[in-house]
This record gives structure tokens, sequence and C-alpha cells, in this order.
């Protein structure tokens, strides 16, 4: 009976689980482990007994084990509590305007957008995509990165749908192509959360974003 092997497998299972699952399962191995060592000395060959130097291997894998939960058990707590500062931090932006190049909650008031056109542009373009990523315009505007409006209104005047909207700005030299950027807008800030360990600010619109995409912050206007 290779009780080494036995207990490896089991210690493979346990490290990777969680706080209390992690407790309970090492106990419960640790159970097993002195039943399987027990039944093995109770079992072995009297004609060639296991070396004692055998069962100092086999508790000292446990042993390793068992401190590596432990370790788990404290990085986990540790960046639970990192994560939970982050949030109280950003906890102060909840309500401020971000800027950010990301989709912008329209609500038939127009938005400011920041174009930043390529350093070889001639001519630029806006495009604007729904929510769904269909194109609703594409607007020529002038090389700049000067703050324009967009209105939100169709050929006819009319006010566009309610919902998401998101910029970009194609630049051309000589005709071709040169680049298709996102184009920044200002976005109030509604929520802080932490998702799958991390911090989010959420936009206005339900807009999730990293708080390192934020490039300027203001007081909400």
């Amino acid at each position: 009976m290779e009780i080494g092997q036995t207990f490896a497998g089991s210690a493979t299972g346990v490290a990777p689980v969680q706080s209390d699952a992690a407790s309970t399962a090492l106990s419960s191995d640790f159970e097993t482990f002195l039943l399987l060592l027990t039944t093995q000395m109770e079992n072995q060959d009297p004609l060639n007994p296991i070396e004692s130097s055998d069962y100092a291997v086999q508790l000292a894998t446990f042993s390793g084990v068992e401190q590596q939960v432990r370790t788990n058990q404290l990085l986990e707590g540790l960046a639970g509590q990192m994560n939970l500062n982050g949030l109280t931090q950003l906890a102060g932006w909840v309500g401020m305007d971000a800027r950010v190049a990301a989709p912008a909650n329209f609500d038939g008031v127009p938005i400011t957008i920041y174009p930043d056109p390529a350093a070889a542009a001639e001519e630029a373009v806006l495009v604007v995509r729904d929510a769904q990523g269909s194109v609703v315009e594409r607007i020529p505007v002038a090389v700049s990165s000067e703050p324009m409006t967009w209105a939100g209104t169709d050929a006819d005047g009319r006010s566009r749908p309610s919902g998401l909207y998101s910029f970009e700005l194609e630049s051309y030299a000589r005709g071709d192509l040169v680049s298709t950027d996102p184009v920044e807008i200002y976005s109030r800030v509604t929520e802080a959360r932490s998702v799958a360990g991390a911090s989010v600010l959420v936009l206005e619109g339900g807009v999730e974003i990293s708080a390192s995409d934020i490039r300027a912050l203001r007081q909400a206007s």
C-alpha cells in the first residue's frame, strides 16, 4: 500500500479551495491521513517494515500542504482587504463626471465629445454607433482636438432614441484611412463596485469601466 501516493492525491484536491472549505477539507484529510498511516503500520510486512524515514517524508508532505492552505487563506484575506480599501477610495468619485472613451448615455441632451485626430490627418469623420454597434451617423468634422457637440438628431431634426451611443474618429490622409480611434466623453459615475475581485466604476447607462481608463475627473455640471 503506497500511502504517499494516496495522500498526494488528497493534497492536490485541498490546495485551491476557499477559506472555510479549505479548513474543513484540511481537517478531513488529516483524519484520513492518520487512518491511512495507522492502517499502513498495522498491515506492514513484519519481515520488511517500512523505514522511519518514509514516515517522516509523509508527515513532511502533509505539513507542507497544511502550511500552503493557511498561506492561501492569508493571501485571500489580504486581497479582500486591499479590494475593500480600493472601493473606499473610489467611492469619492461617485457623483463626479469622468472623462473616458466609453459609450455615452443619451437622453435627448446634446453630448460634448473630445476628438483626438491622428497627427498626419488631413480629414476626419465622426462615426456614431448605437448600443447594438450599428452605425447611425457618419459626420465629417474639423481636424481638431477642440471639443464638439453631438446633437443626437437625425436627418429630419428629430431626437434619436434614448440609450447608449459610442463615438469613433476616423482620420484620413491623402484619402487613405490612417487610424480609427475611440472618442472620449464625460459621463457621470453612479457606482463603485467589486467584480471578480477587481474594483469597477459604473457610469450612467450601466457602462462598467476600470478606474485606470479614466483620463480626467470634474465636479458634476
